[in-house]
């Protein structure tokens, strides 16, 4: 009888097919390996690291820069002439892109784990590339067209810092069992110690983080004030056309403290409202004056501009995603808007007893009223009804005039000018972009008797940092979403423990007893965290104990420090908490 050899039967490994497949077409048992990775490979890994940090910083960006993306659509409708939501094929590229490249990151990190050699296919490789270079060119036009928004990330950080610092270490405690399996089946104990530094100085790098982490959210809890007053920068544009009395109508009904509005003169000497310096995105003056649609508005009568309408157009291009939440009334109201003059607005504020913001072109030289253009504008002010004090005065050219002739307005400034100035211009306001006042300026102001008012502000955690920060007021788009935040987003209260540990008069009943006992429970309350972060990390590298190899290494830990005590960390009660820092 013949026995026959059996044949050798190899296990199923589709997980691992999968992973080495996608990530460099090695479907086949027989294509993969465990042999180094080659130099070049290596470098394409390194280019692939390099373009998901890029491409990470790039999508925060754009994440952060929510508050401004009117702003940026203005920018492109001045360039182009044509108004479109730029910021949406912006988006949608974005996540596209930083998916892709994290996804194959996170391939290359398996590989890593499994030991898999890394050989990137080709088409990634054309992806890789591709990526990167739009993402460096991107970079490069925002820089030109908007550069003073890059700022938004440095002032983001005083908001996310603390929580992008809890998930940088939760990241780099993950990381910490593939780095300790990559230690053991390196055969070079120079590669393992450069391995091991390398994690090492990251981690302590994290661990000291938090000494120049900087918020004014930072703060004792009795030093916070009073929540800054809401200005309706052109009324309440989410909610109806901007620069119209229905827009100034639904800000009034947020309950903000003041409309913001620019002003243009007409040709017989009307001033009137509109930010652009054309009709064309805001009426249907195409339709009425199509040859005239060029022309600056400044050059259009006030019957001419009465006739207009100011309302289809927020329909049709929807600028901020909210029509289609209206009702039909609603829409038919928004449809039949028209051109909204100064005085009419001055009115409204005058009887809601709301102050007014305004912000004056000046007409083209070969317009009439070149010259007047202040003096039309101030008459239209004393003839409304509006007391002065509740009028901000923008404009610098002929000031002195102005202050003579109508002392109550309030003088404001749009510059950051230095003190002495402000008070010998006699201005007691100032209007800055939110990128443009430090906290040095905020407080300066506030110790000077100088009302600041910063614009745009449109999200809920700018509002929260500025609210910390003590500005007293702010301008913004989104009245009816900041007036839904009653308190700072997130408030770490600084030297907690201090301040209850502290006896006072009202607690002096408390015993020493009782203030061991606090002592003791919040410095388990240390130790517990800090015992549960060593307890992660020796997990992690202890598994270089766990695999075979003929070089094994050791990792010192970093020492617990007794000294840190925990804050308390007081949220929005949308996420209210206690977090241990």
């Amino acid at each position: 009888m013949v026995k026959h050899q059996p044949l050798q039967v190899y296990e199923r490994q589709l997980c691992l097919s999968c992973l080495t497949g996608i990530y460099g077409c090695r479907w086949k048992r027989y294509q993969r390996s465990h042999d180094d990775t080659t130099k070049w490979e290596c470098l394409w890994s390194f280019i692939l690291f390099c373009t998901f940090s890029l491409l990470l910083v790039w999508f925060y960006f754009w994440w952060e820069a929510h508050n401004d993306y009117s702003e940026f659509n203005w920018f492109l409708y001045n360039r182009s002439g044509e108004w479109s939501d730029g910021t949406v094929p912006i988006l949608a590229a974005t996540a596209a892109g930083f998916t892709y490249i994290a996804f194959l990151t996170i391939l290359a990190l398996c590989h890593v784990a499994v030991g898999q050699q890394l050989n990137l296919h080709w088409l990634h490789k054309i992806g890789v590339t591709a990526a990167l270079l739009t993402t460096v060119i991107s970079v490069i036009s925002v820089t030109q067209m908007w550069g003073e928004e890059w700022d938004v990330v440095w002032i983001s950080l005083q908001a996310t810092g603390p929580f992008l610092h809890i998930g940088a270490l939760a990241a780099v405690t993950a990381l910490a069992w593939l780095v300790a399996g990559q230690v053991a089946r390196a055969e070079k104990t120079r590669f393992q110690l450069m391995v091991v530094l390398i994690y090492l100085s990251v981690l302590l790098m994290l661990y000291f983080i938090p000494l120049s982490i900087t918020s004014p959210c930072i703060m004792e809890r009795g030093s916070l004030k009073a929540a800054p007053t809401i200005i309706g920068h052109q009324g309440a544009p989410m909610l109806a056309p901007e620069n119209t009395l229905l827009s100034f109508n639904r800000a009034l009904q947020r309950n903000v403290s003041g409309l913001e509005a620019d002003v243009t003169i007409s040709l017989d000497g009307v001033p009137f409202l509109l930010r652009d310096r054309t009709l064309r995105r805001t009426t249907n003056v195409r339709r009425v004056f199509p040859q005239r649609q060029y022309d600056d508005a400044s050059l259009f009568n006030w019957t001419d501009l009465s006739s207009l309408n100011a309302g289809q157009w927020f329909l049709k291009d929807d600028p901020f995603w909210t029509v289609q939440y209206m009702s039909t009334s609603e829409r038919w109201l928004l449809g039949n808007q028209t051109v909204c003059s100064l005085e009419q607005m001055l009115k409204l504020a005058a009887r809601s007893n709301r102050s007014a913001l305004l912000t004056l072109h000046r007409p083209p030289s070969n317009h009439p009223h070149h010259h007047d253009w202040v003096n039309l504008t101030l008459d239209s002010v004393l003839r409304s009804g509006i007391p002065q004090q509740q009028v901000m005065w923008t404009v610098d050219s002929n000031r002195e005039m102005v202050r003579k002739a109508a002392p109550g307005l309030q003088q404001t400034s749009v510059q950051k000018l230095p003190l002495d100035t402000l008070h010998h211009k006699g201005i007691s306001r100032v209007l800055l972009r939110y990128n443009q006042a430090s906290a040095q300026d905020i407080k300066l102001y506030n110790e000077n008797n100088i009302s600041l008012t910063l614009y745009w502000v449109n999200e809920p955690w700018l509002y929260s940092l500025l609210w910390c920060s003590g500005v007293p007021s702010v301008s913004s788009e989104a009245p009816q979403v900041l007036r839904k935040v009653h308190y700072p987003l997130w408030l770490m209260v600084e030297n907690e423990r201090d301040a209850e540990l502290q006896p006072r008069a009202d607690h002096a009943e408390c015993s020493r007893q009782e203030i061991q006992q606090r002592c003791q429970q919040y410095e388990g309350e240390a130790h517990l965290l800090w015992s549960a972060t060593v307890a992660v990390h020796l997990l992690g590298l202890s598994l270089c104990h766990c695999i075979p190899s003929s070089h094994s290494i050791s990792f010192p830990l970093p020492p617990v420090s007794h000294c840190l005590l925990p804050s308390r960390l007081f949220l929005h009660p949308f996420i209210h908490q206690s977090i241990l820092c």
